[in-house]
C-alpha cells in the first residue's frame, strides 16, 4: 500500500549535534513546507493503479524522495544507500524510518527512486526555486548561464569494441533463450572468443593491411551472430510464446537494430573509407541515445550537453538537457524565455559565456528589457553596447565566472560528471535529481 507521508517516528532521537545533521534537519523542514512534492512523487509511483488499504506497505512517496536526495547528495550506490539507511540514525530520521523498521533493500530503493520521472524532478526544482524566492534567497533579478556536458556510463567507443560488444551480448542472449526454451530449435555457435581475439588484434595491429583484414574477420563474425539472432527471434515468435519468451524476442529485436547500425558504420568507415557524420554514429549499444559532443575543437565527450542557469545564491534555477550539440548562441533566447516562465519576468542583468555572444542575441535580449547583457567574449561588441558602463560589464563578467564554481560543485559532489542510470529518460532524471539535491543543500545552508 502506497502512502504519501510517513509521519509517525517511534523512538527516534533527532537531537544529533553535528553540522550535517543540522543541514538534514533544515532540508527536512523545507520538504515538509512543500507537501505538493509528495503528491507528484506518489503519482509516478502508483501510475494508473488505485490505492488500497490492503497488501504490504511499501515505501511512502515521502521516503522515496528523501532517499533519492540522500543518494545523490552522498553519491551512494543503491547498495551503500541501503546500508546507510539501516546503519545511520541521522539518515533514518531524515527518511522517516522508525527504529523498529528494518529499512529497505537495494532493489526496492532502485525501483522506487528511478520511478520518479524527469518532469517530476523539474517541477520539484521549480517549487524549491519559488521557495527560495519567497525566502528572498534568490530573487531572479540577475542570471548567469553556461553549458557543460554530462557523460553517459559507457566505455571509450571504437569500431572494434562496439563489434565485440555486439557479438558477446547477442551470444549471451541466445544462450539464455536456449536455456529458457530447450524445446525450441534455437541454433547458434559461440564466437565470442574469436571475436575478442580479433578485437585485441585490431588494437595492437602494426599496419593498415593487417588491421583491415582483422576488421573483415570481425565483421563476418558479427554477421553470423546477427543471423543466429534473427533465426532465434523467428523461432520464439513462431510458437505460442509465453510472456518471458515474447519479452526476450522483443529485447533481441531492439538490440539488433543497434548492432546492424554498428556493422553498417564500421563497413562505411573502415572498409569503404567513408566519413560518417556524428549524428549517424552509434557510440554504445547499451546507451544508444548518447551524443558525440566536440568541445572547443579539443576534447570529445560522449553524453549530453546541458545548459544551466543560476543566480547570486548559487541556486541552479533552470536546466535544459539537449539533444545533439547545438551552438551555445542558439540557446540564449530559449534560456531567457525559460527564466521568464519561472520568475514571471526577464532578469534585469544577465551574464553568459562567450559562446552565447552574437549581435543578434544582444539585440534580442535588449528588446526584452534586460538592461545589462554581458558576454564573456565581446565578439566585436563594445562594453557600452552590452552594459551601462565598463564597470558594470567587468562586474557581470566576474559574476558569470561564479557559475563555473557551481558546475564544478555539481560534478564533484553530486555525481554530475557521469550519469550512472541507464536509458535516456533515466539520464534526464539523474541530472535533475543531482540539481534538486544541490539546491536543497544550498537552501538549507542559507537558512541555518
Amino acid at each position: 500500500m502506497r502512502k504519501k507521508n510517513q509521519k509517525q517516528l517511534p523512538l527516534i532521537n533527532k537531537n544529533i549535534e553535528h553540522p550535517h545533521a543540522y543541514e538534514l534537519h533544515k532540508i527536512s523542514e523545507i520538504i515538509d513546507e512543500n507537501p505538493i512534492i509528495n503528491e507528484w512523487v506518489l503519482q509516478d509511483l502508483v501510475g494508473d493503479k488505485e490505492l488500497t488499504d490492503t497488501g504490504a506497505e511499501g515505501m511512502s512517496a515521502d521516503q522515496v524522495f528523501r532517499a533519492a536526495v540522500i543518494k545523490q547528495m552522498e553519491e551512494f550506490s543503491y547498495e551503500e544507500l541501503a546500508f546507510h539507511l539501516i546503519d545511520s540514525l541521522s539518515y533514518r530520521s531524515f527518511c522517516r524510518i522508525g527504529i523498529v523498521d528494518k529499512g529497505f533493500k537495494k532493489s526496492a530503493l532502485c525501483k522506487n527512486i528511478k520511478a520518479i520521472s524527469a518532469n517530476t524532478w523539474e517541477s520539484i526544482n521549480r517549487v524549491f526555486i519559488a521557495y527560495g524566492q519567497s525566502m528572498k534567497i534568490e530573487k531572479g533579478r540577475e542570471s548567469r548561464i553556461d553549458c557543460t556536458v554530462v557523460s553517459s556510463n559507457i566505455h571509450e567507443p571504437t569500431d572494434s569494441s562496439l563489434l565485440w560488444d555486439s557479438v558477446r551480448v547477442l551470444t549471451r542472449m541466445l544462450k539464455k533463450a536456449k536455456e529458457l526454451n530447450p524445446e525450441k530449435q534455437i541454433i547458434y555457435k559461440d564466437h565470442t572468443r574469436v571475436a575478442k581475439r580479433r578485437m585485441l588484434g585490431i588494437m595492437n595491429a602494426k599496419g593498415k593491411k593487417v588491421r583491415d583484414q582483422k576488421y573483415k574477420d570481425l565483421l563476418k563474425i558479427a554477421h553470423k551472430t546477427v543471423s543466429y539472432t534473427k533465426n532465434a527471434i523467428s523461432v520464439l515468435g513462431a510458437h505460442e510464446a509465453t510472456g518471458q519468451s515474447f519479452d526476450m524476442a522483443y529485447e533481441m529485436n531492439d538490440l539488433l537494430v543497434q548492432v546492424e547500425k554498428v556493422i553498417e558504420q564500421t563497413t562505411r568507415r573502415v572498409i569503404n573509407g567513408e566519413s560518417v557524420p556524428a549524428s549517424d554514429k552509434v557510440v554504445s549499444i547499451f546507451e544508444p541515445h548518447t551524443d558525440i559532443i566536440r568541445k572547443d575543437n579539443r576534447d570529445t565527450y560522449y553524453g549530453h550537453k546541458i545548459c544551466l542557469s543560476g543566480g547570486p545564491s548559487n541556486l541552479i534555477t533552470d536546466c535544459l538537457i539537449l539533444d545533439g550539440n547545438p551552438a551555445d548562441s542558439d540557446l540564449t533566447g530559449q534560456m531567457l524565455e525559460r527564466h521568464k516562465e519561472i520568475y514571471g519576468n526577464y532578469p534585469l542583468k544577465t551574464a553568459l559565456d562567450g559562446g552565447f555572444a552574437s549581435k543578434k542575441n544582444l539585440e534580442s535580449a535588449k528588446g526584452k528589457g534586460i538592461k545589462d547583457v554581458c558576454f564573456a567574449k565581446k565578439r566585436g561588441m563594445k562594453d557600452e553596447d552590452m552594459c551601462r558602463s565598463t564597470w558594470v560589464y567587468k562586474r557581470l563578467r566576474r559574476f558569470r565566472a561564479g557559475i563555473e564554481a557551481g558546475i564544478s560543485w555539481l560534478k564533484r559532489c553530486f555525481g554530475l560528471t557521469r550519469c550512472t542510470w541507464r536509458s535516456h529518460e533515466s539520464f534526464k532524471s539523474y541530472v535533475w535529481a543531482s540539481i534538486v539535491s544541490a539546491n536543497l543543500l544550498t537552501l538549507s545552508r542559507s537558512n541555518i
